[in-house]
């Protein structure tokens, strides 16, 4: 006797082709909270502990809200960064207690404008990816991976992306 694979209704295809698309989206992805962040990268250090920087960008579809801290899964201290003002050339920058992240719009930590400072962090590779913990003042930390990047060894950089 063949036996037949049972068929399941439409709405109950339609919620595992949904459950299977939202796990494969992306690695970089707060579950429920309406940020979600892609394009990190962090340019390697020069030698293990020197500083470097790192660079994302994040989308808030949810509540205004703001990066309070980041931590990496090499260890050292990430300092938030900011231009002194805005237009002005040579830009100046200066360490910042939170980044705004406003609602419904993408905030990118970029070269010259809010990014991340890196030092005394543990071995990074060119090609490998580390850990970024983001923190919010309202939404829950995000997990995010960054790759290490060279862009003297061809690696890309924010204005190749």
């Amino acid at each position: 006797m063949k036996v037949l694979p049972r068929t399941i209704g439409f709405a109950a295809a339609a919620a595992l082709i949904a459950v299977g698309a939202t796990g494969c989206a992306s690695r970089n992805h707060a579950g429920g909270s309406g940020i979600i962040s892609t394009g990190a990268y962090v340019q390697e250090p020069s030698a293990t502990g020197q500083s470097t920087v790192g660079y994302l960008d994040i989308r808030n579809n949810g509540a205004a809200d703001s990066l309070t801290s980041v931590s990496t899964s090499v260890g050292g201290t990430v300092v938030l960064r900011a231009p002194v003002a805005k237009g002005e050339a040579p830009v100046v920058m200066h360490t910042v207690t939170s980044i705004p992240i406003p609602a419904d719009a993408t905030t990118q930590l970029i070269p010259n404008s809010y990014h991340l400072l890196i030092s005394g962090a543990g071995a990074m590779h060119d090609g490998k990816d580390i850990q970024l913990t983001l923190k919010f003042a309202h939404a829950a930390p995000l997990t995010i991976y960054a790759l290490v990047t060279n862009p003297q060894n061809g690696g890309s950089s924010y204005f190749l992306n």
